[in-house]
């Protein structure tokens, strides 16, 4: 299905924001399937229907987490996804962020464009004041994409994130509104 400007809450030159549907089923789990040699060991997006509509609807529903998913303007359909979780307002404003690119897409900057709409609408619309990304170390692109868009290295997390079935090592990055970017 063509994606249409209007459905965007946000655009790039190449590439537009909007929100999970439960209708993006089929093409984001033929997506995640063809790009399940670029997403492993660090990324395991749902290749399945039930698996999507599970994964959707916490984006959908639960109001500590959104979904956008990053579309190429020209057509070519759904190129990556970012999520904000643990959406903490009140005295916090922070969310973490979450991401990944899609094989047909990966290294044409779409997911670099793609992030800093996601961050600016987070830092604009969602009135969120800072921005956490928690990578591996040995995830090089994800580490480059978060430099790129701004992003400084915060520290260090042995043992953060269970993934895999092993608990691994994280390095916090972080974004706060008003701080330069260059996504």
């Amino acid at each position: 299905m063509p994606h249409t400007a209007h459905r965007y809450l946000a655009e790039g030159p190449r590439v537009g924001i909007r929100h999970f549907t439960h209708g993006d089923a089929d093409e984001f789990t033929a997506r995640a399937r063809e790009s399940t040699d670029l997403h492993r060991p660090w990324l395991f997006p749902p290749q399945g229907r039930d698996a999507y509509a599970a994964y959707a609807g916490r984006l959908i529903e639960d109001p500590t987490k959104a979904g956008f998913l990053l579309c190429e303007r020209d057509g070519d359909g759904i190129a990556g996804f970012v999520t904000v979780n643990n959406i903490v307002q009140g005295a916090f404003q922070c969310g973490a962020l979450g991401y990944g690119a899609f094989a047909h897409a990966a290294g044409r900057g779409l997911m670099r464009e793609g992030l800093g709409l996601v961050v600016g609408h987070a830092f604009g619309p969602m009135r969120l004041h800072r921005l956490e990304i928690n990578v591996q170390p040995g995830n090089a692109p994800s580490i480059a994409l978060a430099r790129a868009c701004g992003f400084r290295l915060e520290g260090y997390s042995p043992a953060m994130l269970h993934i895999d079935g092993a608990w691994r090592d994280h390095e916090r990055w972080a974004l706060t509104a008003g701080e330069p970017t260059s996504g």
